[in-house]
């Protein structure tokens, strides 16, 4: 398992990746950091909630479709959920199509 300080510099660095990919995208996605919670806001006010739990060293994301969490992979420097193997990229693609109704493919 990963120490506490690289867990948070990775959350870190993925929380910034996100907001340039969404700012990109030119999708209207909203988003608000506030204590170490990414928080995407969609034009039907529904949410996608990323939270970091550190002491466990996972990714929480909660989402209109269920709760899912993440845990890095060493090996193929990747964010997999634990839920049902999906990578994270992909869930949360999938995740703000559902939500926005229209296809989303933030690139990260």
């Amino acid at each position: 398992m990963m120490n506490e300080n690289t867990f948070n510099h990775r959350l870190d660095d993925l929380m910034v990746v996100i907001e340039d990919a969404i700012e990109e995208s030119g999708l209207n996605i909203d988003y608000e950091t506030s204590a170490s919670i990414l928080t995407l806001t969609f034009e039907n006010d529904s949410k996608i909630i990323l939270s970091r739990q550190g002491v466990i060293r996972q990714l929480w994301v909660a989402a209109k479709s269920g709760g899912f969490h993440f845990d890095f992979d060493e090996q193929e420097s990747i964010w997999i959920c634990d839920n049902n193997g999906e990578t994270f990229t992909h869930l949360l693609n999938r995740c703000a199509s559902e939500q926005l109704g229209e296809r989303v493919a933030l690139l990260f």
